[in-house]
């Protein structure tokens, strides 16, 4: 299905022809195929946020619908990776174009189609019932994650009717057929989830271990638990991402996604050579950190619209790996950033403003955010308890503390 350009202001884009489109679907715009997504719709006009620049773009060019939501890739190869704002891979981006710079329209899998990996069956056999969220299977991922669990997607469900044998697999071979109902699906160890939703749990928990970041000073006076949401408000120069990068390095989760949304590209350039170089002990061995460390870049030199998506890919990815049972580490920095992308966006979509310009909804859209932290019981067997822990670094202008996403964070 194509419709047509109709009006074009920075990153927002408006279509036409676009009857039966729906709410948050991903679109492709103009003749190089920039990435878009559909914020609002009115008859047959949809209102697009393209998450690329769009220098360049007519009235009149095509745009294409993909028929499924803003999704991310989930599975074996996230870890040791740079993404930007909606997980292409920086490094993969790099060797196809040959180029310092992003290439507009450029498409490269999140996950890399070439590697294989060693793919351990988790005992269930042909006839065997399935659920979502059962695990079937494991993938030595590297030396600090050894077990990166090959789950089941949550909404399938089923009787096994091929199940593949131990050995070497890439991540969109089928390993896995499941029959219900009459119907055959089959399922590769990598699985696609939309950026907006949450993933389901069985259980919400209660905390009860302490999330250690490595800071005494912190540590004693403002400690905060696995599973908990920490913001970290201050003015320039205060040390946020100082803070944000010593959690990284230093606290006791398994899995730490960073999301640079926003911040200055020499902060994420510190925090790539850093990170490399900076080991924790296991088991008597030195390992980089870099292996237990997703990081999600989006400078502020990145367009606007990708802030708002970045901070959704960062929280997907890291409910995956607390669904594996893993006490996983956020960091968001800053969320201020993000809400000034919002305000942007929100001004050219010509919608009321609130305080200080931001739109009425930032309290209910930064909730939602903060609400997907947790510690939970994941769904499937076996059971698994795992939790997510989310640090926003907030920077109000000026260091003053009754800015709006300041006094909605708190």
């Amino acid at each position: 299905c194509t419709g047509s350009i109709f009006s074009v202001s920075g990153p927002v884009i408006i279509a036409e022809n676009m009857i039966g489109v729906a709410m948050y679907e991903l679109v492709k715009v103009g003749k190089d195929g920039l990435v878009g997504e559909v914020i609002r719709i009115d008859n047959d006009k949809a209102t697009i946020q393209v998450y690329e620049e769009t220098a360049g773009v007519t009235v009149g060019d095509p745009v294409y619908r993909t028929g499924k939501p803003l999704s991310v890739e989930l599975g074996p190869g996230l870890m040791e990776t740079i993404y930007d704002g909606i997980q292409r891979p920086l490094k993969g981006i790099s060797d196809v174009s040959n180029s310092i710079y992003i290439p507009r329209g450029i498409d490269v899998p999140a996950l890399d189609r070439e590697r294989k990996w060693d793919f351990k069956p988790a005992g269930y056999k042909v006839g065997d019932h399935i659920t979502g969220g059962d695990v079937f299977g494991s993938v030595w991922e590297n030396s600090l994650l050894s077990d990166h669990k090959i789950l089941l997607p949550p909404r399938a469900r089923g009787t096994i009717t091929r199940i593949a044998k131990a050995g070497s697999y890439t991540v969109d071979e089928k390993i896995l057929e499941v029959e219900f109902e009459g119907k055959k699906s089959e399922y590769s160890m990598m699985q696609e989830w939309p950026v907006r939703v949450p993933r389901p749990v069985n259980d919400k928990l209660g905390s009860d271990s302490p999330f250690i970041v490595g800071q005494r000073v912190l540590d004693a006076l403002f400690p905060s638990v696995q599973g908990g949401t920490v913001c970290i408000p201050g003015a320039f120069g205060c040390g946020k991402t100082v803070i944000s990068q010593s959690v990284s390095k230093f606290s006791n989760s398994d899995i730490i996604v960073y999301v640079g949304c926003g911040e200055r590209g020499n902060e994420m350039a510190e925090v790539l050579m850093d990170f490399p170089e900076l080991t924790i002990d296991v088991d008597g061995k030195k390992e980089p950190i870099m292996k237990r460390t997703t990081l999600i870049a989006n400078t502020s030199n990145m367009p606007v619209a990708a802030r708002e998506a970045s901070i959704y890919t960062g929280i997907t990815v890291a409910e995956y790996f607390r669904d594996q049972g893993k006490d996983v580490a956020m960091m968001a920095d800053s969320s201020s950033r993000w809400a000034e992308a919002l305000r942007e966006i929100s001004g050219r979509l010509g919608e009321m403003p609130a305080d200080q310009g931001f739109p009425a909804y930032l309290g209910a859209k930064l909730a939602s955010f903060y609400e997907r932290a947790g510690r939970v019981t994941a769904l499937g067997s076996p059971d698994r308890k795992g939790s997510v822990s989310i640090v926003g670094a907030v920077s109000p202008p000026g260091g003053d503390f009754s800015d709006p996403v300041t006094s909605s964070t708190l």
